[in-house]
């Protein structure tokens, strides 16, 4: 007997009546090709792209991932955008310099943000902004 299975659309109509807050956005899992070195070689001009995404407000967040030990970074990325669609999260990630050059492949699947929170503390005297 197979396992019962829930279409997407359904998850997200269930979702709105918990009154969460279905916001769909592209999860993209960069896995290094062929090692570190070809990473390093274009992570300026990936890095440069990142922040590009972010200023165009299709960046919703990105960074490294860790082993799973949390004692060294093999190369691995995620990334969250805010895309139209799975076949536009796609072309974005094609752009990427990592993806163009080779040195990492990439997975994209649709995420939907339900629950969390954001917070802030900014201090008026100094100006300093920090992340919660």
């Amino acid at each position: 007997m197979s396992e019962p299975v829930m279409p997407w659309q359904q998850l997200i109509r269930d979702g709105r009546e918990r009154g969460f807050l279905t916001k769909q956005l592209y999860a993209v899992f960069s896995t290094p090709v062929n090692g570190l070195g070809p990473i390093l070689e274009v992570l300026d001009e990936h890095a440069a792209w990142q922040v590009k995404l972010e200023e165009d407000g299709v960046m919703f967040v990105a960074g490294p991932l860790a082993d799973d030990a949390e004692e060294r970074w093999e190369g691995e990325g995620f990334f969250v955008y805010r895309a139209s669609s799975r076949d536009e999260a796609i072309r974005i990630a094609e752009e990427d310099p990592m993806h163009r050059s080779g040195a990492r492949t990439f997975r994209v699947r649709p995420w939907l943000l339900n629950e969390g929170s954001f917070r802030t503390h900014i201090n008026y005297s100094t100006g300093r902004a920090e992340i919660l």
